[in-house]
């Protein structure tokens, strides 16, 4: 029996090699034009406008562009924990408690989702979105789980007092969340007006001094939200440039196999 299945994959084998090899040609050919014409459009993604965009796999866009102002927000929140840094949180709540001692809203709990109201508003009226909708939400999707998968765990780590005696405080979910969205909608709508970015992150902006003012968070719980919010984004973007070109992962193929010890299955290359 062994070698009765052996013999049948060998032949599959070769029999799907021609088939391979002209999917993986035609693969090639279209990384190859996705580097040259500088307005190619691809599956899944509207003609991408600016360079920006085009480049979005690249390192050291990547580095500047996102990796060091999330960093700087972050490591800000961090060296204004409580009574820390020129002006501490300590100094913001006590502002706060001065100035807007009854200042309560829900405000804050709504105001963070209103550019996802646009979002879909421009997929309906625009032609100028950059991705299709199904993968518009997908990346806005994996951007939110990491996000998620960040803020979490630090919560229960640092185990911070919030200003109003709740517990978890570091960082701030809300304006994690809103600023995920904020750099989600500049990704997206950029091209078409920077008043879009504008809007988003001013939204994004006041998410997180409401939460001050309603005494639910400190200003280095915000600050680092914000920094979390814009690496959530501006990773999954650049993980996708990285494995996709737009569209699926290059060269993938499946090919009949046989694992040490005897095992028969399916064996799957991708190169990216």
């Amino acid at each position: 029996m062994n070698k009765f299945l052996s013999v049948h994959l060998l032949w599959l084998m070769v029999l799907f090699a021609p088939v391979q090899a002209q999917a993986q040609k035609e693969k090639v050919d279209q990384d190859t034009a996705f580097v040259l014409p500088a307005d190619t459009v691809l599956p899944g993604q509207k003609k991408p406008f600016t360079d920006a965009q085009r480049l979005e796999g690249d390192n050291k866009r990547f580095l500047m562009r996102a990796v060091i102002p999330s960093a700087a927000l972050v490591g800000a929140g961090i060296l204004t924990i409580q009574e820390r840094g020129f002006i501490s949180s300590f100094d913001t709540r006590n502002a706060r408690n001065r100035h807007f001692p009854n200042f309560s809203t829900e405000a804050d709990d709504f105001i963070m989702i209103a550019p996802l109201v646009g979002l879909y508003g421009f997929n309906i009226i625009s032609s100028q979105n950059r991705h299709e909708m199904g993968r518009q939400t997908l990346l806005l999707g994996l951007s939110g789980a990491l996000a998620s998968a960040i803020i979490w765990p630090v919560k229960g780590i640092t185990d911070i007092e919030r200003p109003n005696g709740e517990p978890h405080a570091f960082p701030s979910g809300h304006t994690a969340y809103a600023f995920t969205i904020a750099t989600f909608m500049d990704k997206e709508f950029r091209h078409k007006s920077p008043w879009v970015s504008v809007a988003s992150y001013g939204i994004a902006g006041a998410t997180g001094v409401l939460r001050v003012l309603n005494n639910a968070h400190w200003m280095a719980d915000v600050l680092a939200g914000a920094g979390v919010g814009i690496i959530s984004v501006n990773t999954v973007y650049w993980v996708h440039a990285k494995l996709t070109h737009g569209g699926g992962l290059k060269r993938t193929s499946f090919v009949p196999a046989v694992f040490p010890g005897g095992a028969r299955g399916m064996a799957v290359t991708v190169a990216f």
